[in-house]
């Protein structure tokens, strides 16, 4: 069944008739009747079958259809390789895929036809749900341009719509634009910044550990030196994951901090610089001027550095997340987004306002607090598991055993 079937309970194309089966099914093949045997006549009773036997042969019936089909259906879907991150997205997205697409099919299930009240109710769920005014009057636009262009009359018919409009804001024509600059065989310096409390530190962790894992040589340098805890935070992940990490005293220079980090890469053949920067209020002046002193230090010796500046956000803050990436952006020219959070919020359509107001790309985004928890950003990965239909995600998985995903606690993540 197609997904507007499956939003909509119904689909355009049935399923044909399917035998039916029982715990030892058998298929009957109707025999000829011999010469001069009656209509009364009744055959001895066969011997009951063995029961099946795991991992044996599938039974011989007809190889086009029949037992055999279902058996070799259900043989390739249980071999399908699953992706963990993406089961995990899916079922992190609950809470906003309620808020937003499961809202935008009930009213499309409620509205007869394509009119005016429909699109202003469209509007005010877009904009509940964090979508942005930007990106909100965008989508209108382009789905009345589809229902002219196209000469759509059923509100479902938007849906598909909706998402393909969506995965151009996103830039899911360029999925390579939300890829790290960073190559191997040079020192690649990269700083993370965002106010307080984003997950900063976490990230730059679990950005050492993704790289790790493609063969790149990390060093960590602890540029909050405001707080003690911190650098002591920094240094216990810099343990676990067994790289060296670059640090000063409380209260010292972070652009000196900077400055060593890079200069004991060149010294130790590192490929990666990743530079964990203090939690400041995008508000203050002065602290941003701060930032700007650390990306003039790191390019001194490295004249393309640093190579990305990444900004930190957390998907539960909502709209004020993009007063945030104005500022920052305009105090360091970031290059990418790391949105966190995402498990622990309803509010995930900011990342739709976001990629609209700035055109800066989401490059990494975090569903949980493990390592693997981060991956990064593939617009069309990220709207299917938005688009799913409710029923298909993580019903198994949960197993009766977490609380529904509208009771997520808004402070899980990464």
């Amino acid at each position: 069944m197609d997904r507007l079937g499956r939003w909509f309970g119904r689909s355009k194309n049935p399923p044909a008739e399917e035998p039916s089966t029982t715990e030892n099914p058998e298929v009957e093949v109707a025999a000829p009747l011999a010469s001069g045997v009656g209509e009364n006549h009744q055959e001895p009773p066969r011997e009951a079958s063995p029961p099946a036997v795991p991992n044996e042969a599938a039974p011989a019936t007809n190889a086009s259809g029949g037992l055999r089909g279902i058996w070799e259906a259900t043989r390739r879907l249980a071999l399908t390789p699953v992706d963990p991150f993406f089961e995990k997205m899916a079922e992190g997205l609950n809470r906003t895929r309620q808020n937003l697409v499961g809202q935008v099919v009930d009213l499309f299930r409620s509205h007869g036809k394509i009119d005016e009240e429909l699109w202003e109710d469209l509007e005010a769920i877009l904009l509940t749900a964090d979508v942005g005014v930007g990106a909100t009057d965008r989508i209108l636009e382009a789905l009345r341009g589809s229902v002219h262009e196209k000469k759509l009359r059923e509100p479902s018919e938007l849906l598909d719509e909706l998402r393909e409009v969506m995965g151009r804001i996103l830039g899911a024509d360029n999925p390579q634009a939300g890829a790290l600059k960073v190559e191997k065989g040079r020192v690649n310096v990269v700083l993370l910044v965002g106010v307080n409390g984003t997950g900063k530190t976490t990230t730059t962790a679990k950005l050492a550990h993704h790289y790790q894992k493609q063969g790149f040589k990390v060093l960590l340098a602890a540029a909050d030196t405001f707080r003690a805890a911190a650098i002591d935070q920094l240094q216990v992940w810099a343990d676990r994951l067994g790289v060296d990490l670059v640090r000063h005293r409380e209260g010292s220079d972070p652009a000196a901090v900077v400055y060593d980090a890079i200069a004991a890469a060149q010294a130790r053949g590192v490929d990666l610089v990743l530079v964990d920067t203090a939690g400041r209020l995008h508000s203050k002046a002065n602290l941003m001027e701060e930032l700007k002193k650390i990306r003039r230090v790191s390019g001194k010796d490295l004249p393309d550095a640093p190579h990305e500046v990444l900004l930190v956000l957390d998907a539960t803050t909502g709209q004020n997340a993009l007063e945030q990436a104005r500022v920052f952006h305009q105090a360091t020219e970031l290059t990418g987004l790391v949105l966190c959070k995402l498990d622990g919020t309803a509010r995930g359509g900011i990342i739709v306002a976001i990629a609209q107001e700035f055109q800066i790309p989401v490059k990494y985004i975090g569903v949980g607090e493990g390592l693997e928890d981060l991956q990064p950003f593939i617009p069309q990965q990220f709207l299917e598991a938005l688009f799913e239909q409710p029923s298909e995600v993580g019903e198994e998985s949960r197993g009766g055993q977490k609380e529904p995903a509208g009771k997520a606690s808004e402070g899980s993540g990464s």
